[in-house]
């Protein structure tokens, strides 16, 4: 499959889970799909860089090797992402690498992410939590930005504050994992 083919599979994509999971299943079992994928979901073209995106996340969940193979293009392109439907998959895929990456057990994902890496991360996670972006986004950040706390000291006095300041003008959904971060924090 090239690029062309895999942006008109895109277009089929919606909001159910089984065309997700359709073409989620086509990119696992062609790994070199990855690369244009990832082209696809950093592009301008909103529609379908957002379907590009939620594929990502399905393959993270299945498969995070498949992101890691291309972390330095994955972590240069968030940062363009700006829609909250493109903005909370990768979110959330910034979020697994954390839980990947700071668990306890050896894992392929603390040997590929170099702190320039977890920097880039970082610097979206705080991007989505102070911007105009819906509770999912915003929730992902805080567990990677906390997480994040463990290897840049700085991070975790920020990230209170920033939560104690937004917390009374929060929904329920942020108010629950902010109470939940911050009992973390203290």
């Amino acid at each position: 499959m090239t690029k062309s083919e895999l942006f008109k599979s895109l277009n089929y994509v919606n909001g159910t889970r089984d065309k997700r999971i359709e073409v989620t299943q086509i990119v696992l079992d062609n790994p070199h799909l990855i690369s244009p994928l990832l082209e696809i979901a950093f592009e301008d073209n909103v529609e379908i860089s957002s379907k590009a995106c939620w594929i990502l996340e399905f393959v993270a969940k299945k498969n995070i090797q498949l992101i890691l193979t291309h972390i330095d293009a994955f972590t240069l392109g968030i940062s363009k992402v700006q829609l909250d439907s493109s903005v909370r998959p990768v979110a959330k895929i910034c979020e697994l690498l954390m839980k990947a990456f700071f668990t306890k057990s050896k894992n392929e994902v603390q040997l590929k992410l170099k702190e320039y890496h977890l920097e880039k991360i970082t610097t979206s996670c705080f991007d989505w939590l102070i911007g105009e972006h819906k509770v999912a986004a915003k929730a992902y950040s805080m567990t990677s930005l906390y997480l994040l706390g463990d290897k840049f000291e700085w991070i975790r006095p920020e990230l209170r504050m920033i939560l104690e300041q937004n917390y009374s003008l929060g929904s329920p959904a942020y108010k629950a994992r902010a109470r939940q971060i911050l009992a973390l924090i203290k």
